[in-house]
């Protein structure tokens, strides 16, 4: 039996801890943590364009020092393995702040360094940051030419085959490519080169042919007719330019963010230029600063807010609560109504949905509006109309972004071309947005919501729902870790479009949870699982995948032995406060490579999983 009492209690804490967190305006946003190479590149950003400041810099080297770790490396992760471009990146940063190559940490990491690989074995983007400044040789960098920027958007590799987030970054790197500046660093990384000459692993035949055609533009690179090359270049700086959003970011996020100033400043633009100020606003603002000094990789207000909404809509409070109708009001001005790159590839769609961030009209997402409109569902807004609008507005926009084989993407439809994958300059990350079991199960439980889960759109995003289904009976999480994750959405989604808890489906589906349920009672499964199967719903039981697994138990019926030990975890781990601790990174950016630890999801996902169990 579920503790009813105490879970009510926990239930309680947590309600009025997260109502304690809302802006007055409206919304909530919790600290989006990632890794330290956020903070070493804003260091790099500065010293490149000559405006690092010393106090700033230390508060930064601090953060840096603080997580690295006995053996001298840094992480992409917490409790992860080493990985060696972050370390070289934090090493760097670390000289630039002054610490001394012969200082114990420092040699510990070079040593480290050398150990894997040297600079030789980092990842691409680590060696343009060294390129930057002289310490790697452009012409042994990847090629990239601005030229592609005259690609119509039917070609191959052209900029809307990359995923948003991917064009963004490669488009302002053209310019950098194409102009090879150096700024040389006032020490040498002589201590830090290893002896790596290549890579293991037999390439395909698609990937040597784009070798070869990398090959031609380091040639082509060598003999580029200026005026050419010029007008590529204006076309990427007037691109660049038509996308830097109300907040001065790119995308709202880091890499694009970092380049695309980087680009601009190349192509003459002063730092006292307003689009060069209003990028640095924007970058203070996504710095925090408590003494020790760290830049936020993206912020996440909005998809913040929808999930604090639904989750104290689940606990109870009235629909007409005012912490509620301020968080819709909020919601509704944040709906964006204009068209972004999705419109390349749906361009009779209307304009109609929300993104992540604070200021991104440019690139609203499927998650953010299906997620949004739930929380819509939940509130009773004055405007009952404006509401309704809005709603359908959101639905219609979602539908039309359908991918053909039935599944949602996260940004843009038919962003699938698996030849930019192998493109030498993409070692790092996932570089297309194809559709994912975890924002289709959203889209999905939306259209349910709204009474179209028999639409035909709706019904063959069920099929392509149920075919993504691993053989054990769990989902893949493409933005949340991991198979947790996509459980934890896929279930729910398939119930609201009617498919019963007898389900086959759903059977399998609980026996894989209550399988992997850790004996503590809670859930886990480390970010590694992306990578190796022995991880997959395995590790260290957390607030946020205990919820979701409980979300899902919920959603299918379950009132087991396994739902009432998930539930005692939760309340046994609660801190006096009402929140729950959550070092452990539980989201994810690109599988692997890059993960997330989004601060709020520790209480908003518990409130949800404890206000559906003790209705």
């Amino acid at each position: 039996m579920v503790p009813v009492d105490d879970a009510r209690a926990a239930l309680a804490r947590a309600v009025e801890y997260l109502r304690s967190l809302q802006h007055p305006d409206g919304w909530w946003k919790g600290e989006l943590e990632t890794n330290v190479t956020m903070d070493a590149e804003d260091l790099l950003l500065r010293e490149f364009l000559g405006i690092r400041e010393p106090a700033a810099t230390e508060r930064a080297a601090k953060w840096i020092r603080s997580h690295q770790r006995a053996d001298g490396s840094w992480s992409l992760f917490y409790g992860g393995p080493a990985d060696l471009s972050t370390t070289i990146e934090g090493y760097v940063a670390l000289r630039l702040a002054g610490d001394s190559p012969e200082a114990e940490h420092m040699r510990t990491a070079a040593t480290l360094i050398r150990e894997m690989g040297g600079l030789e074995s980092s990842r691409v983007f680590t060696r343009v940051w060294l390129a930057l400044f002289g310490a790697w040789p452009w012409d042994e960098l990847p090629a990239l030419a601005p030229e592609m920027m005259f690609l119509p958007k039917w070609a191959p590799l052209n900029i809307y085959n990359f995923a948003c987030w991917a064009r963004q970054t490669i488009v302002p790197l053209t310019i950098v490519f194409a102009q090879r500046p150096q700024r040389p660093l006032p020490f040498s990384l002589d201590e830090i080169h290893g002896n790596a000459t290549s890579r293991p692993g037999r390439p395909s035949l698609r990937a040597r042919a784009l070798t070869l055609l990398d090959q031609g533009l380091h040639v082509y690179h060598r003999f580029a007719p200026q005026w050419v090359r010029e007008l590529a270049m204006a076309r990427a700086e007037r691109w660049i330019i038509r996308r830097q959003e109300a907040d001065g970011s790119w995308g709202g996020i880091q890499p694009p963010w970092v380049y695309s100033l980087i680009a601009l400043h190349l192509r003459g633009y002063p730092l006292d230029h307003p689009l060069m100020q209003a990028g640095f606003a924007g970058l203070d603002a996504f710095t925090v600063d408590d003494g020790q000094r760290r830049i936020e990789a993206c912020q996440s207000p909005v998809w913040d807010t929808a999930l604090a909404t639904v989750a104290l809509a689940d606990a109870g409070l009235a629909p007409d609560d005012p912490t509620l109708v301020t968080a819709a009001e909020w919601l509704l001005n944040e709906e964006v109504r204009v068209p972004g790159d999705w419109a390349v590839r749906r361009p009779e769609l209307e304009p109609g949905g929300w993104a992540f961030e604070f200021a991104n009209d440019n690139y609203p997402d499927v998650d953010d509006t299906a997620e949004v409109v739930l929380a819509l569902l939940r509130v009773a807004h004055p405007d009952r109309e404006r509401v309704g609008r809005a709603i359908a507005r959101g639905v219609k926009w979602v539908e039309g972004m359908q991918d053909s084989s039935g599944g949602w993407a996260a940004f843009d439809a038919q962003n699938k071309s698996a030849l930019v994958r192998e493109l030498p300059f993409c070692d790092f990350g996932e570089v297309i947005d194809p559709p994912s079991a975890d924002v289709s199960a959203h889209a999905i439980e939306m259209l349910g919501a709204v009474d179209r889960a028999g639409t035909p759109g709706a019904r063959r995003g069920l099929d392509w729902l149920a075919a993504e289904q691993e053989p054990g009976g769990s989902w893949f999480g493409r933005w949340g870790v991991n198979h947790v994750y996509g459980t934890g959405a896929a279930v729910p989604a398939l119930i609201e479009a009617g498919v019963p808890p007898a389900d086959a489906r759903i059977r399998r589906a609980v026996r894989w949870l209550e399988e992997h349920q850790n004996d503590d009672g809670g859930w886990g499964e480390d970010v590694r699982s992306y990578r190796d199967p022995a991880w997959v719903g395995r590790g260290e039981s957390t607030a946020s995948q205990t919820a979701w697994a409980l979300l899902a138990l919920h959603a299918a019926g379950e009132r087991s032995p396994a739902v009432a030990r998930g539930v005692e975890w939760l309340i046994g781990t609660q801190r006096s406060d009402g929140g729950w601790d959550e070092p452990q990174y539980t989201g994810t950016g690109f599988p692997s490579d890059f993960s997330i630890n989004y601060h709020l999801y520790r209480i908003v996902f518990p409130i949800m999983a404890l206000g559906r169990l003790t209705r």
